[in-house]
């Protein structure tokens, strides 16, 4: 089949480059997002999936929506008899998702209709499920709402972080979408409705949103932390400043802390929950390298009853 590709970011070139490996299927195109201001330069930087498909010399398309006229008007040019889109980060509007033959078919990194959205691998390892995985499914309307093609399921290990999660998932799922547009191909395959029960949604995550709450139990924190590693990233207020954090561990001390106030041992830095202490792993000031907690508090000669925030 004739394939135009949407996807941006760096989850989506695993299904790009089984796509442009495969015998069965052309790739014409790629859709992604237009180049973006990155780094303290502000400098303008094409994103993974642009930069992978022109290393194989394919057509991009960066519109700044999915109706402008001129990419409509070449999307129609190209005639792709699907479209396969793993996080392409923008809604496509009837017009675009008219143009395909068997339409756009999404990768999406969670078992739906769960965590319908923007970050499904966070909120699940956030919500606690200790199943995931990924799905293809038609794209309509409704977010994530589509018939739905195939599933694979993951395990979520106990450490997992959102980067560690997202990896695996976005090999697997490569490996499903391929398999899905070869059934379309073949006449193999057919969707199958979402059901109506078990709807949940995953919201983007900002910056903001990352602030770890110590307040809440330590499995909860735990769990947040991981979630938002690599990112956007934990953080926490320290002597009003912010402080970068990495994922932290749970432990079981005789005497809990108050929630936020800070505890240095020899060979760990604890931190009160609403129950047990968590351990700080990395963390990073502003304007410093990351480092290990422990270096961290001997660098700020920390007082007693110390709290993050």
């Amino acid at each position: 089949m004739r394939l135009v590709f949407a996807g941006t970011p760096e989850p989506a070139l695993p299904a790009l480059r089984t796509l442009i490996d495969s015998a069965r299927h052309e790739i014409v195109a790629v859709v992604t997002r237009p180049d973006a201001p990155a780094g303290r330069g502000r400098r303008l930087l094409r994103s993974p999936v642009a930069a992978l498909a022109e290393e194989h010399g394919i057509e991009v398309l960066t519109p700044t929506k999915a109706g402008d006229p001129e990419f409509l008007e070449r999307l129609t040019e190209l005639e792709p008899d699907c479209a396969p889109v793993v996080a392409y980060g923008a809604m496509l509007p009837k017009a675009a998702r008219a143009v395909p033959r068997h339409g756009w078919i999404n990768l999406h990194f969670s078992l739906l209709p769960a965590w319908r959205g923007a970050a499904p691998v966070q909120a699940s390892i956030r919500a606690g499920d200790e199943i995931t995985g990924a799905s293809t499914f038609r794209i309509v309307k409704e977010l994530d709402a589509g018939p739905v093609f195939g599933v694979v399921t993951e395990r979520i290990g106990r450490r997992d972080t959102a980067g560690d999660l997202l990896g695996r998932l976005a090999e697997s799922g490569a490996r499903l979408l391929s398999a899905t547009l070869d059934g379309i191909e073949d006449g193999t395959v057919s969707a199958q409705e979402q059901p109506s029960d078990g709807v949940s949604y995953a919201a983007k995550i900002t910056v903001e949103d990352a602030r770890l709450d110590f307040s809440q139990p330590a499995l909860a924190v735990d769990r947040a932390a991981r979630a938002l590693t690599p990112d956007p990233g934990p953080w926490a207020l320290f002597r009003g400043e912010r402080l970068k954090l990495g994922p932290v561990l749970p432990v079981v001390v005789d005497e809990p802390l108050p929630p936020g106030r800070i505890l240095v041992e020899r060979k760990r830095v604890l931190v009160g929950t609403a129950t047990d202490p968590v351990a700080l792993g990395d963390v990073q000031a502003q304007g410093k390298r990351r480092m290990a907690a422990t270096d961290w508090a001997r660098g700020v000669r920390m007082d007693e009853g110390e709290e993050l925030r």
